[in-house]
């Protein structure tokens, strides 16, 4: 008996828009901190806390609109909705696509270059830079690996490497989810805590990202059904 494929139903309207604005949710904690250092950096008023952002904005003011852009503009891509283009032009997908790619690697490069160049903020201690130098690399890596895919017409690589690279993107807000919880249960962090916590949130948002990929890699659903086999010629 040979196993007949059934297509998965197809999800309600409002449930395809689950994971971008759950997506968006998280985008929002990065971003609105984002904006917060922009405004300390035109208010003009230095403290110990920005003070390596006004000896150096160039690459603060490079990473934050990147990673606005990448974050909210790449929560779109899991719309199924908008995936699909229009017969005869190009699609949402690939337009947006040529928008993400190198807001990506400028959000990536600027947070490697400020990670290396800049001086270690109180609680930042050597574990938490390998940290980021780790994962801001992976995500560069992702991002031109998926990008090569594209342009080899492996459209299922592009979509893996895309979706890692945006999961580490998107940790920044995964970390709020992670590290609340344990501050109001266990208490204010130090050093080993603080690089302990973040680390698990980019492993999360990974893990997540490698279900997700895993469930579209399995295909249709599969049923031995006799009902389900299509019916054969006589």
């Amino acid at each position: 008996m040979t196993p007949a494929t059934i297509p998965r139903p197809r999800p309600k309207p409002r449930v395809r828009w689950i994971v971008p604005a759950a997506l968006i949710f998280l985008s929002l904690v990065p971003v609105i901190a984002g904006a917060v250092r922009l405004a300390d950096l035109t208010g003009g008023e230095i403290s110990p806390e920005n003070a390596r952002f006004f000896d150096s904005p160039t690459p603060v003011l490079i990473h934050i609109p990147a990673v606005t852009v990448y974050l909210l503009l790449g929560a779109l891509q899991f719309a199924p909705s908008l995936r699909r283009g229009k017969r005869g032009g190009p699609s949402w997908h690939r337009i947006a696509g040529r928008i993400l790619v190198p807001a990506g690697l400028l959000a990536a490069l600027s947070g490697l270059w400020m990670a290396v160049f800049y001086d270690l903020p109180p609680l930042d201690g050597t574990l938490l830079l390998v940290l980021r130098l780790v994962f801001g690399s992976a995500m560069v890596a992702s991002l031109v690996l998926g990008f090569i895919a594209v342009r080899r017409r492996n459209y299922v690589r592009h979509s893996e490497w895309m979706s890692r690279a945006y999961a580490i993107g998107v940790a920044q807000g995964t970390i709020v989810v992670v590290t609340i919880p344990w501050v109001l249960l266990v208490g204010p962090v130090d050093e080993l805590t603080r690089a302990l916590l973040i680390g698990a949130s980019w492993v999360i948002s990974l893990a997540v990202a490698e279900y997700f990929i895993y469930r579209r890699a399995q295909g249709p659903v599969r049923t031995s059904h006799p009902s389900a086999r299509p019916a054969q010629a006589h």
